[in-house]
């Protein structure tokens, strides 16, 4: 029904844009000497209002062309950066036909006059940089940077609210040339108000190095710059915004509030940005995946060199929200960010982050364990607490255009707990676990480069990097049944003849079992490389790397038992425990070869590499020493200006840290241990990447999609003993007969006529692994499938409608096993402007989810609206909030591992009503 509905809107709504009453007019635009200009600009725009009406941009053959409403008189005018303007007025009368009209444009001496162009262009290209001009795609509906990023072509903002293009996700953000909390995009499209935006630059190709731009390959670099309007420059502006309501049953104890004060500041020499948020009605500005995945804009130090070796964040198995959504969340924010020029030369930058989230998770889940057959229902209620810190400070130092200093620190600190209730039925026996987390890492990262041009053919960069990081994380679980029968023999000391295979070893009798784990990891970790280019010519250069990475972690850890009196019983077993450093270091020496050729740019290279390991722990050292040449290759075809084919190749090898060395049992979470292997090595892997990316204006149309494959050959796997729902996991490496291989689909299509946008994405993957479980090869097949279009209008006079309909497939194959799970996602997003200052959006999400055996079934749907009451130019909004209108109770998660598939039930927060008013200052 919803397949049909979406297919007769699209019909009607296409057929309808078809038969409007406008004439096609095309031709071409080129120089003196009748060179086609690609890339040249065309724009209409009515003579009696000056109102855009439509544009264009010559593809490779100079072509373009504008579809113009009859009954009207253009003035039509065409430009190029260098080149003379172009003017005509046409009149287009009710009983027009098509028509052609060939622009020819003189090169001027000086090209400085046509700058202003491209502030007049809805888009502009340049190079590698589009400028979009925000008025062009706006309507005034929008609220902040997002709204407005989304309706810009060849952009996307994805379910977390980062910005996308060509496929990758944009990981710098600055406004007015300013970084904008660096090593995030998420922290601008929710806060950056829409109506402070000018132009929107997206910088493709993106080095912040002047002197380092064209001389590596930088085609997987994404920037973007805010350009902001006049009246935002120089002055204080932002909002405060405060509400307050219940939920859907009126009772709340303490209601629901919001208080979201915004402040920006950006001069030439300065700027400052405050942000703050805090709140009760599930909408979290800063999560747990945000903090450890905010690097703060530092950089993958080896990237292209061959190695893949970080130190890992200790994983707890902390309970986390399902789309931020949970059955109740308080989260409180504040950052701040500031960039300070001190002269011409010394700029310094930097920001800090503060958030506390205090979420209670409440899940049913099924999870049927593959080898053992077992099937375990769990109801589980989680109250989890995030304690977030970051601070970041950044200077550079650029006294010429020869010589650049940089240096950044950036400290992050955390406290995470949890205190989880989960009641486990497994083929009709009880088990009440309570399981108490926390950890409270630690990190600093420093980073200095510096770059130096000795002359036009002779530049060198050198880079410096050191983390140090310190974890301590603490694991309780106390439960009523026996932990891991069945995966260890335990003696009874007083009577040697009873002895089980049921029970956990050093385990004593209680009538409740309450096992704890101590845990703590240091790490220091050195990266330094000095790059070296040798420019040949002005297609070709040279570059010579040599460096190092050193890494040295102390691990320790021990478990214990509390009894029933209260007694510790400490597990004194080497087996147990863990006492361990173990140290990891690459000395390397890499050269590549750059060269431009007609259309490609060829970049082949190899790196030479000297991997030492050792691990001394149980009163012995294992140590390894191994040379590898791992070669790379990258080729970039530049079909047209606008139009590229990007391939990359590489063998990676794949090192683990500390966590996969240490011998002693870990746990992971109450029926999961861990424990490492120290006579462990590296895996290689065959990385295949395959980028396409067109935008057409010419035709409105853009097309993005990259094909990524991998083969893991010794890969490290888990060798899995499983007994019920109880498993103990170590890493081994696999037979290369058995490689691990995954293979990725990522396309989008997106094509304008007129007012109305269409989009189709699709995202594929599929996956093959081999694990070991108990002492049996078990092959593990995944193949998941997301799909979506929608049709989006962007009426500046009428209502904006968006449909859109999403569909998930995942087929899992565990072993013979195989299931399949569907989610069904229509959608629906509409804005309405009415009696001139009330402004109605509303957003529909329905959701069908259900696997192929019906065992699993649950249709929901999530209904919000706000409608929003500001009187002409008035600083001050009124508006009345509401989320969860039809007032649903839970969604639906499924996930799959090599050992289990599990389906989840999550409940969620209620029907929420707030009355907000908003001041903008």
């Amino acid at each position: 029904m919803t397949k049909k509905l979406f297919t007769l809107v699209c019909i009607i709504a296409f057929s309808s844009i078809a038969s409007a009453q406008s004439i096609k007019l095309r031709g071409t635009i080129k120089d003196s000497i009748g060179n086609p200009l690609e890339l040249a600009n065309v724009i209409a725009t009515v003579q009696d209002s000056g109102e855009i009406e439509s544009y264009a941009i010559t593809n490779y053959e100079g072509r373009y062309q504008l579809d113009l409403p009859k009954g009207n008189t253009y003035l039509l005018r065409a430009s190029f950066l260098g080149y003379e303007n172009a003017e005509k007025i046409l009149t287009v009368s009710e009983d027009a036909e098509n028509q052609t009209y060939e622009f020819t444009l003189n090169q001027q001496a000086a090209a400085l006059d046509d700058v202003e162009l491209i502030y007049e262009m809805p888009v502009t290209v340049k190079g590698d940089t589009i400028i979009y001009n925000a008025d062009s795609f706006t309507n005034g509906e929008e609220r902040k940077l997002g709204d407005v990023m989304k309706k810009l072509p060849g952009v996307e903002i994805n379910d977390d609210g980062e910005i996308q293009i060509e496929g990758k996700t944009v990981n710098k953000v600055m406004v007015e040339g300013k970084d904008f909390f660096d090593g995030d995009s998420k922290l601008a499209t929710k806060n950056i108000p829409a109506d402070a935006v000018d132009k929107v630059e997206v910088l493709r190709n993106y080095n912040e190095v002047d002197q380092m731009r064209g001389l590596g390959n930088d085609q997987d670099n994404i920037a973007i710059n805010i350009k902001l309007k006049e009246g935002k420059k120089a002055f204080w502006f932002g909002e405060v915004t405060a509400g307050a309501g219940l939920g859907s049953d009126f009772d709340d104890e303490n209601g629901r509030y919001l208080v979201h004060p915004k402040l920006f500041y950006y001069s030439p020499k300065y700027s400052i940005n405050i942000i703050t948020d805090f709140n009760n009605i599930g909408e979290v500005p800063f999560t747990f995946r945000d903090y450890f995945n905010f690097t703060g804009g530092f950089r993958n130090f080896n990237r292209g060199g061959g190695t893949s070796f970080n130190i890992r964040e200790s994983d707890l198995g902390f309970t986390t929200t399902q789309n931020n959504r949970a059955n109740e969340i308080e989260a409180k924010f504040i950052a701040a960010n500031f960039s300070y020029a001190l002269n011409p030369k010394l700029d310094f930058s930097g920001f800090a982050i503060l958030s506390d989230n205090k979420t209670n998770i409440v899940n049913n889940s099924i999870t049927e364990y593959i080898v053992s057959g077992a099937t375990e229902n769990t109801n589980n209620v989680s109250d989890t607490r995030n304690q977030l810190g970051m601070v970041k400070f950044s200077t550079k130092y650029k006294p010429n255009a020869s010589f650049q200093l940089d240096y950044d620190v950036l400290a992050k600190t955390s406290k995470q707990t949890e205190d989880a209730n989960t009641l486990s039925i497994v083929g009709g026996n009880t088990n009440d676990i309570n399981e108490n987390l926390e950890n409270k890492p630690f990190s600093i990262n420093q980073n200095a480069n510096i770059y130096y041009t000795l002359n036009d053919k002779n530049i060198f960069a050198a880079q410096v990097q050191y983390l140090y990081q310190d974890e301590d994380p603490f694991y309780q679980a106390a439960q009523d049944s026996i932990p891991f029968r069945g995966l260890f023999t335990v003696i009874d000391p007083e009577n040697p003849a009873d002895s089980s295979s049921d029970a956990f070893t050093p385990l004593e009798q209680s009538n409740r079992y309450n096992i704890n784990q101590d845990k703590n990891v240091v790490s220091n970790k050195f990266d330094g490389k000095v790059d070296y280019y040798y420019v040949l010519n002005n297609v070709s250069n040279l570059n010579v790397t040599l460096g190092t990475t050193y890494s040295n972690q102390q691990f320790d850890s021990n478990i214990f038992q509390i009894l029933d009196n209260n007694s510790i019983n400490n597990f004194e077993d080497a087996d147990f425990n863990n006492d361990i450093s173990y140290t990891f270091s690459d000395v390397f020496l890499g050269l590549h070869y750059k060269l431009k050729t007609g259309q490609f740019i060829l970049t082949p290279g190899m790196t030479l590499h000297n991997y030492g390991l050792k691990n001394e722990q149980l009163g012995s050292e294992v140590t390894t020493n191994d040379w590898m040449v791992l070669p790379d290759v990258n080729v970039v075809w530049e079909i047209k200006k606008s139009e590229n084919l990007r391939f990359n190749y590489s063998i990676n090898a794949n090192y683990s840290d500390v966590n996969d060395y240490a011998r002693g049992y870990v746990f992971n979470n109450y029926n999961r241990l861990f424990r490492g292997n120290r006579n462990l090595e590296n895996s290689l892997a065959h990385t295949y990447n395959l980028t396409y990316f067109s935008f057409n204006l010419f035709n409105y149309t853009n097309v993005s999609g990259n094909i990524n494959y991998s083969r893991n050959i010794d890969a490290i796997k888990q060798n899995t003993t499983i007994e019920g729902i109880s498993q103990v996991s170590s890493p081994v490496n696999f037979d290369s007969n058995f490689p691990d291989e995954t293979i990725s689909v990522f396309g989008r299509f997106s094509k304008r006529i007129k007012k109305i946008q269409f989009a189709l994405n699709a995202n594929l993957a599929i996956s093959n692994t081999f694990n070991t479980i108990n002492q049996n090869i078990t092959e593990s097949k995944s193949f998941t499938q997301n799909y979506r279009a929608s049709v989006q209008s962007n009426f500046r006079d009428w209502p904006n409608l968006e449909i859109g309909y999403r569909l998930i497939m995942n087929d899992y194959d565990n072993g013979g096993r195989e299931q399949k799970f569907t989610t069904q996602r229509p959608y629906a997003n509409l804005d309405v402007t009415f009696l001139k200052d009330f402004q109605l959006s509303a957003t529909w999400d329905f959701y069908d989810y259900s696997n192929d055996m019906n065992t699993v079934e649950n249709r929901y749907s999530f209904f919000d609206a706000d409608l929003y009451y500001q009187k002409g130019e008035s600083p001050w909004e009124f508006s009345v909030k509401a989320t969860n209108i039809l007032d649903t109770g839970s969604i639906n998660n499924d996930s799959f591992t090599d050992q289990f598939n599990t389906t989840s039930e999550y409940f969620v927060l209620p029907r929420i009503v707030m009355f907000v008013v908003k001041y903008d200052l």
